[in-house]
């Protein structure tokens, strides 16, 4: 390994009784003279807004779209002194109620920005959004509830973290009320976004409970003035829950010093690769802020000044607000970039045989330059400005990064995305537990497609076998579980400690994760530890790296490949693309709606092909193989509680809702001779 981005700083260790080898920890080559510094004047998340405040009084901050006339319009902005004055009133409010330094202040809506502000005044937001300004503020715990959880989860986190306090869209009302009696034991304090009903009003007093309308709440911090607590750097900012895939949702409990090496970290990391973040950039807010990802870059935006803009909150309309807003960093989870993927790729099909030609001349002309270590500004500027403008318009005209995270990105839509986007696409890595970001890909490093990259310059990171997997951290191509450590590291789960000793081990972050080191030192994430299970011939299947392998199949927006240890092969429910199938169907005189098409047995046969083709490509084992197929034409969904918010697929629940389809694939499929 050549590890050309990263240093080893402590030598592998041999396995001993009880305890796997593991190998050498090594550390970002952009920390070559330590980890970064903290920023000076930055002990806490609120200490990152204030400082933005005195810096950039009338930066424009928050922004979102203005309605005119029943139609959107231009993005109208509040500057940063605008946004304090009001976290100030709103934390005046909060502590209006009775909530004291310590206190839970829970979030339960969609992005806009009375979520960010009711998070700034409220409490230190963990993650890098405004979670600090607010809550920070006032030294509470912001405790962000998941729009996708459901009654249950979110009445389980407000009762597990005793909210007192919680901030809900207005639509949101009905979902939180399904939570009582039980959450009533804590929750004294409800505060609409919008508006309330009497009907409302009536059904929260009958729970003892107070309900203002944010207007109504916003009075109350008009004439109370609170002092501020001292804030210091092991002090919890905020408690935010992980989905998970089975179980209740963890409390990860992250501190002020968490966020402000992150922080520290990446701009140690832009300023390295000269891609330095200005009070001129601009993000688009449209992920989750109940995620650690989007936190992570809103907080890291608002040191630096910059801008934040909001979008409708409507998929459909995402496009149109990128047209208007213009932003210059791009985030997305890989879904979303797999749709643009497919769109474009729609588009270009469509588009005849002249212009298909000559896009995909140059396409492979530019992909050319770029192996050969051409940046892509250099690449080829005729083609991004005769044949690729229109890909970088729809991304508003002044991307200039795209960034990648929560769940792996398809080798072939990032390098596809790499060529047309006229931007840097990063893939990057990280868990809550350790704040987000953790490893990311480097600017015009094409060596790196399909990696996160090298770690952060402020974490150390090591793999450990995993000797029931085949992986050994000590071979020539080490392989393991990737171990994190570092001050961006969580300060534990919440009211358990018994699940913190399970991960945490001497000080290393155990992530579940198998990773990969590159001979550049990236990083490629491989498989999760826990997702491997027997058949009966007494073969190991690693699940996670086949379905990494089985998305290389170009037809195909996802699979869950299911085995056990009762049976001796594999089966896998797929979600097809609709376009993809649709075309296949129209050249081989197949007929029907999408939905007819996805229990066409043929098309079951041509997707088994697809699968057995990469399989053999991929030079997969004979039980490795798929051996029969369902297509499911409605996509693995939240609402029907088979992905988490962060798109990880839920394995249990998957059975559990496929488990009549799983029990005929196994009886029609002819089982192989043992």
């Amino acid at each position: 390994m050549s590890q050309r981005f990263i240093m080893e700083v402590e030598p592998a260790k041999q396995a001993t009784e009880g305890r796997p080898s593991i190998g050498p920890a090594y550390r970002s080559i952009f920390a070559k003279d330590g980890f970064p510094a903290p920023i000076p004047g930055l002990e806490s998340c609120w200490d990152i807004f204030r400082v933005a405040v005195e810096k950039y009084p009338n930066n424009p901050m928050l922004g979102r779209r203005e309605i005119v006339n029943g139609k959107a319009g231009k993005y109208v902005w509040q500057t940063y002194k605008e946004v304090y004055d009001l976290v100030i009133k709103i934390g005046n409010a909060i502590r209006s109620r009775g909530v004291e330094e310590g206190g839970k202040c829970g979030i339960f809506g969609v992005n806009c920005p009375e979520w960010v502000v009711s998070m700034e005044w409220m409490i230190s937001f963990v993650f890098p959004l405004l979670i600090d300004e607010a809550c920070n503020a006032h030294g509470l715990y912001c405790v962000p509830l998941y729009d996708t959880l459901g009654a249950n989860a979110v009445e389980f986190v407000i009762c597990h973290s005793e909210v007192s306090i919680a901030f809900v869209e207005e639509k949101k009302i009905s979902e939180l009320f399904k939570t009582f009696p039980n959450a009533a034991k804590y929750l004294k304090t409800i505060v609409s976004f919008g508006k309330i009903t009497p009907e409302q009003k009536e059904e929260a007093e009958k729970y003892g409970l107070a309900i203002y309308s944010w207007d109504e709440f916003l009075q109350l911090g008009t004439n109370n003035q609170f002092e501020l607590p001292v804030k210091k750097k092991t002090d919890i900012c905020t408690i935010m829950y992980t989905s998970g895939t089975t179980g209740d949702p963890k409390g990860v409990m992250i501190s002020n010093d968490s966020i402000v090496t992150i922080v520290a970290g990446m701009k140690c990391l832009l300023d390295s690769v000269n891609e330095e973040l200005t009070t001129k950039d601009v993000y688009l807010s449209y992920l989750p802020l109940a995620h650690i990802f989007d936190r992570i870059i809103e907080e890291f935006f608002i040191i630096n000044g910059a801008s934040i803009g909001f979008w409708r909150g409507d998929v459909k309309l995402l496009l149109e607000d990128i047209a208007e807003l213009k932003p210059t960093i791009f985030c997305a989870v890989p879904r979303v970039l797999d749709r643009i993927y497919s769109g474009l790729n729609l588009k270009i099909s469509s588009g005849g045989l002249l212009k298909k030609t000559l896009f995909n001349v140059a396409y492979s002309f530019k992909l050319h330059n770029l192996k050969k270590g051409h940046n892509h500004v250099e690449a080829s500027p005729i083609s991004d400005k005769v044949v690729f403008d229109k890909v970088k318009q729809a991304f508003g005209g002044r991307v200039r990064l795209i960034l990648s995270g929560a769940a792996p990105l398809s080798t072939h839509v990032e390098s596809f995305l790499r060529v047309v986007a006229c931007s840097h696409v990063l893939q990057g890595y990280g868990l809550t537990e350790t704040c987000a970001a953790s490893f990311v890909s480097l600017p015009n490093q094409m060596s790196m497609l399909g990696t996160v990259g090298p770690p952060i310059p402020n974490v150390d990171v090591c793999l450990e076998s995993v000797p029931e997997m085949g992986y050994d951290a000590l071979s020539s191509t080490p392989r393991g579980e990737v171990c994190i450590r570092g001050k961006p590291l969580f300060s534990g789960y919440y009211k358990r400690e018994d699940l913190t000793k399970e991960v945490m081990v001497d000080g290393w972050f155990h992530t579940g994760d198998v990773g990969e080191w590159q001979p550049d030192g990236s990083l490629k994430v491989i498989d999760r530890k826990k997702n491997i299970f027997k058949l009966s011939q007494g073969e190991y299947v690693a699940v996670e790296n086949l379905e990494n392998i089985y998305g290389l199949v170009s037809d195909i927006e996802s699979i869950w490949v299911y085995g056990n240890s009762f049976e001796s092969f594999l089966v896998a429910v797929v979600n097809p693309k609709k376009e993809a199938l649709e075309r296949w169907a129209a050249e081989n005189g197949v007929h029907g709606d999408f939905k007819s098409l996805c229990e066409d047995p043929k098309a079951k046969e041509y997707i088994l092909g697809e699968l057995a083709r990469v399989g053999k490509e991929k030079k997969l084992k004979g039980f490795e193989f798929i051996k029969a197929v369902h297509l499911d034409s409605e996509p693995f969904d939240i609402e029907r509680d088979l992905i988490t918010p962060t798109y990880k697929k839920k394995r249990p629940q998957l059975l559990k809702y496929y488990q009549n389809v799983i029990d005929n694939m196994y009886k029609s499929a002819s089982k192989p001779s043992s």
